[in-house]
């Protein structure tokens, strides 16, 4: 594969805006692959970069092909396959146990303080990349990562506390609140009750055509929501929003066993340990991203649903269009919005 020395990159400037500017590409060296980028996708903790600029190309949400390997890597040229975002040891204690998400020596966070997949090329680690299948298109292979991956890992880290959960609650029915009904679904069952809550109708649509109980908590109670789809109380939560008051209210919706995972960075939760924890041994656990291992799985549950998840992917601009997209995708009416290149 040619690869020219220079080519156009987006430029986050801060304020909104996005530009564009010329860099060297650069070539890999020992144990690193070029990746020539053809889809990436948002995510809502890209607005940092949005709206205060960067210093790196962002982007963590990669599918791409391999343009050139450096030394030591067995990777050939011409594969496709995307990025995991954290750049792990692999020797730490946490990267032994296959917690690749806990590295203790952790390398880099592309598209955070190394360049990421906005651009046309991309170098990284062979460690990170995971082929996928050729026949799978590169906006699609996106989904393996933020919307299967953290979404999964979320569930299954409830489990580990609850592992004859019954229901679901979803606070947050944004891109990460989408991909954990849809792997509830693939994992439970396409009859397993997952409710779902959103103050954006756009949202909580697109929650029911995926097999959701909405719930607008704009328009009433989370309890009164709740009662309407028959419970009264629910097994497993998981909070994507990020909000103090989602949390509680999850929190106050639990039964006796029950767990609230937190997979949304933001605000806090506050606790009254007696009757929240100790009374009826409820767990409150975070969850952070996913292990590298469990890419292998989901792409076999990729393969035979990608009619289902592919609904997650509601918008696709080419990377002419990256500020549009960003702005669209503020606005909340969308699923996952991807840029091609």
């Amino acid at each position: 594969m040619d690869i020219p020395d220079r080519v156009i990159y987006p430029r986050f400037v801060g304020g909104g805006k996005i530009g564009f500017e010329e860099k060297t590409v650069p070539r890999p060296g020992q144990g690193q692959l070029l990746l020539q980028v053809t889809a990436n996708a948002l995510c809502a903790s890209d607005f940092g970069s949005y709206r205060r600029g960067a210093a790196v190309t962002p982007g963590h949400e990669a599918a791409g092909t391999v343009a050139a390997a450096g030394p030591g890597t067995s990777t050939p040229v011409g594969t496709q396959g995307v990025v995991f975002l954290m750049d792990f040891c692999g020797d730490c204690r946490s990267c032994r146990l296959g917690l690749t998400n806990q590295c203790l020596a952790k390398r880099a966070d592309y598209g955070f303080n190394r360049d990421g997949g906005y651009g046309p090329f991309m170098l990284v680690n062979e460690n990170v990349f995971f082929e996928a299948d050729e026949d799978i298109p590169p906006a699609e292979a996106t989904l393996l990562l933020d919307i299967m991956g953290t979404g999964g890992h979320s569930i299954k880290r409830g489990r580990l506390v609850h592992p004859d959960v019954q229901s679901l609650l979803i606070t947050g029915s944004g891109p990460i609140g989408l991909g954990i009904l849809a792997m509830a679904k693939l994992l439970f069952g396409r009859d397993f009750p997952v409710l779902t809550t959103d103050m954006v109708p756009y949202r909580l649509e697109l929650s029911e055509r995926l097999g959701g109980l909405p719930i607008n908590v704009g328009k009433e109670a989370l309890h009164d929501g709740m009662k309407r789809h028959g419970f009264s109380e629910i097994d497993m939560a998981i909070d994507s929003s990020g909000k103090s008051a989602a949390r509680r209210e999850a929190m106050d919706a639990l039964a006796k066993r029950g767990v609230l995972v937190c997979a949304g960075h933001g605000e806090d939760l506050t606790l009254k340990v007696s009757p929240d924890l100790i009374g009826p041994e409820r767990a409150v656990m975070g969850s952070e991203y996913f292990c590298y291992a469990e890419l292998a799985d989901n792409l076999e549950l990729l393969r035979g649903n990608r009619d289902y998840l592919g609904q997650i992917v509601t918008h696709r601009y080419p990377v002419s269009e990256i500020e549009q997209a960003f702005e669209v995708f503020g606005g909340q009416k969308t699923g996952k919005v991807v840029v091609e290149q």
